[in-house]
């Protein structure tokens, strides 16, 4: 069956701006333009929509987006099991969140006992599967799985005061990071050093034990994964390049 750029635009709840502008990136182009001007797509481009909505819905940019579903390897099926797979583990999230509210409303009322830990265990179960995410692969393979479970644990048993720090360094370091791209700082530099050594004291809040070179070990990843790249870039590209670059001048210094 094929679709108008009206029709898919009732049809997906997209706008036909949207769709325009896609054609215009090369995200999605339409099985054909006619005469007149006008786009008509068809079911393959109707599936390929589906799945570039999904990982919208999932906090893709399109520049990312644009390199899964055009890589040689892309396959809707695994896609959709991965969709499946992330949404449920977003569904568990968002019903520990209720369940602590509910806690929270409770203990409140002085109709529940609650822990300070208990009010921030949803969020460093978050935490912790985020980092097992990011860097649970790359850490079981270089420096084995003890190194990678005690890093977890370390999030897990956060008391809220080290917890609290914890986000507040990390969002610091993003913010200086922003700050120094957009203010052309080098990696040799002062801020910089700086911006290394919080980076620094963050990482020793999981880690077991810190070391210069494995520091620049994961630094080094920023770069060369596209998942710490666009962490870091989302908002200002170089931010990643500048972190790494630092953290190679600093890390044996600070």
């Amino acid at each position: 069956m094929k679709y108008s750029i009206r029709e898919l635009s009732e049809l997906a709840g997209v706008s036909a701006r949207t769709l325009r502008y896609y054609d215009q990136i090369g995200l999605l182009k339409p099985l054909y333009t006619n005469e007149a001007g006008y786009r008509y797509y068809g079911e393959k481009e109707v599936a390929l929509l589906q799945q570039i909505l999904f990982y919208r819905a999932r906090g893709f940019d399109l520049k990312r987006i644009q390199q899964i579903v055009y890589h040689h390897n892309f396959d809707i099926m695994q896609a959709l099991e991965e969709h499946l797979l992330e949404l449920e583990e977003q569904r568990l999230h968002t019903e520990a969140l209720i369940q602590t509210v509910k806690q929270t409303i409770l203990s409140m009322k002085g109709e529940f006992i609650m822990s300070d830990k208990e009010k921030f265990d949803v969020f460093k179960e978050k935490a912790v599967k985020e980092n097992e995410d990011k860097y649970g692969a790359e850490v079981r393979e270089k420096y084995g799985s003890g190194q990678m479970d005690a890093s977890n644990q370390k999030l897990l048993d956060m008391s809220e005061k080290e917890w609290e720090q914890f986000k507040s360094m990390e969002n610091e370091i993003y913010e200086s990071l922003k700050a120094g791209v957009l203010a052309g700082i080098k990696p040799d530099s002062e801020e910089a050093g700086r911006i290394v050594a919080l980076h620094k004291k963050w990482l020793s809040m999981t880690w077991k034990q810190y070391s210069p070179a494995s520091h620049k070990g994961v630094a080094a990843m920023y770069t060369a994964d596209d998942r710490f790249t666009q962490y870091y870039d989302k908002e200002v590209s170089g931010c990643a390049k500048l972190l790494q670059q630092a953290v190679e001048c600093w890390a044996d210094k600070i």
